[in-house]
C-alpha cells in the first residue's frame, strides 16, 4: 500500500483520543487526524481546550465530539466511554495521550503520589482499553491502538521511578495485548517521545529547575539539546503526530506490539552524549568538559 492509499483509507474512520483537546501533543494528534478526514471523539479535563477544539477541528476539515473526562477518576472515564458507545457503533483508532510526570526522588514521595502516577500513566489505559474492546472489534476489519509511553520506560530514570515503572507497565501491557488481539487484526503499539525545547511544556520540573533555566538564553538551551540528542534538535509536535499517523494507518498494518521512538536518536544513544570541549561521544565527560566544569566551579568560589 502506498502513502496516498493509506491516507485515503483513514478518511471516514472513527478515532477516540483520550487527552486530545489540550496541550501541544494531545491537541496536535487530534488536529493531525482531522486533517486526514478522521471523525474524532475526544476527552480532556482542560475546559479551555474543550471549548476551542471543535472550531479547530472543523477548520482542519473534520468533526469532533469533545467531552470532559478526568482519567484520574475511574467513574469519569467510564462515563466518557458510555458516551462513546452512545455516539458510535465502532472505533477504528484509539489513542491514549493523557499522562502525568513529576520529578521527585523516590524517598521524598508518598503512597498517594505513587497511586497517582500509576493511575495516570498505566491504570487508566488498562481501563480504557477494556471498555473500548467491543467497539474496536465491532467492524470486523481490525483497528489500531496507540499508547503514549516515554523513553523513561526503557532506562533507569532516577527521580522518575514510579512514573518510569508505570510507563514500562504500559509498554509491556501493550505488547501482551497485541498478541491477544492479533487474530482480530487489532494492532497495539506504543509511541515514545522524549525531550522538547519548550520550557513550559515540561511540567516535570520544579520551580527551582525553571528558575535556573530562566537564567539561560535560547542558545544555551539549544546547545544542551545538541549534547543530548544525536540529531541535534528535538522532534517537533508535527513529527510526533506523524508517528501517530503511521501507527494508526494501514502503512503499519503488520506492525504490532512495538514501540516507535520519535526522539531524534536519544533512545539509541542510551547515555552516550556528545560532550563539548572536544570530548565527543561518551557516556561520561572526559578531560575537556571536566576542566571546563571545574574552572567554572572555581570562578564561583
Amino acid at each position: 500500500m502506498g502513502l496516498r492509499e493509506a491516507q485515503e483509507a483513514l478518511r471516514g474512520r472513527v478515532a477516540v483520543v483520550v487527552g486530545g483537546c489540550a496541550g501541544h501533543i494531545g491537541r496536535g494528534v487530534t488536529l493531525g487526524l482531522a486533517r486526514e478526514g478522521v471523525r474524532i471523539i475526544a476527552c480532556d479535563k482542560d475546559r479551555e481546550g474543550l471549548s476551542v477544539i471543535g472550531d479547530e477541528v472543523r477548520a482542519a476539515g473534520s468533526t469532533v465530539s469533545a467531552h470532559y473526562a478526568d482519567v484520574a477518576d475511574p467513574t469519569s472515564l467510564d462515563t466518557f466511554w458510555d458516551t462513546v458507545a452512545a455516539e458510535t457503533d465502532r472505533v477504528d483508532i484509539l489513542i491514549h495521550v493523557a499522562g502525568l510526570v513529576e520529578r521527585n526522588l523516590f524517598a521524598e514521595t508518598t503512597p498517594a503520589l505513587h497511586d497517582r502516577d500509576i493511575r495516570m500513566n498505566y491504570g487508566y489505559i488498562v481501563q480504557s482499553c477494556h471498555r473500548a474492546l467491543p467497539l474496536l472489534r465491532a467492524s470486523g476489519q481490525g483497528a489500531a491502538i496507540v499508547n503514549f509511553t516515554t523513553i523513561e520506560a526503557h532506562r533507569g530514570a532516577a527521580s522518575f521511578a514510579v512514573y518510569a515503572g508505570a510507563k514500562a507497565a504500559t509498554t509491556n501491557f501493550s505488547r501482551a495485548l497485541a498478541v491477544e488481539l492479533g487474530a482480530d487484526m487489532i494492532r497495539v503499539n506504543c509511541l515514545a517521545s522524549d525531550t522538547t525545547l519548550a520550557r513550559a511544556s515540561n511540567a516535570a520540573l520544579s520551580a527551582q529547575d525553571f528558575a535556573r533555566l530562566a537564567e539561560l538564553d535560547a542558545d544555551a538551551l539549544a546547545q544542551s539539546i545538541a549534547y543530548y540528542v544525536p540529531q541535534k534538535r528535538p522532534p517537533t509536535v508535527e513529527e510526533v503526530v506523524d508517528g501517530v499517523l503511521f501507527l494508526a494507518s494501514d502503512l503499519s498494518r503488520t506492525v504490532t506490539g512495538q514501540t516507535l521512538h520519535v526522539d531524534g536518536g536519544t533512545s539509541a544513544s542510551l547515555g552516550f552524549l556528545d560532550w563539548p570541549e572536544g570530548d565527543g561521544f561518551m557516556p561520561a565527560p572526559l578531560g575537556g568538559t571536566l576542566k571546563r566544569l571545574n574552572s567554572s566551579q572555581t570562578r564561583h568560589e
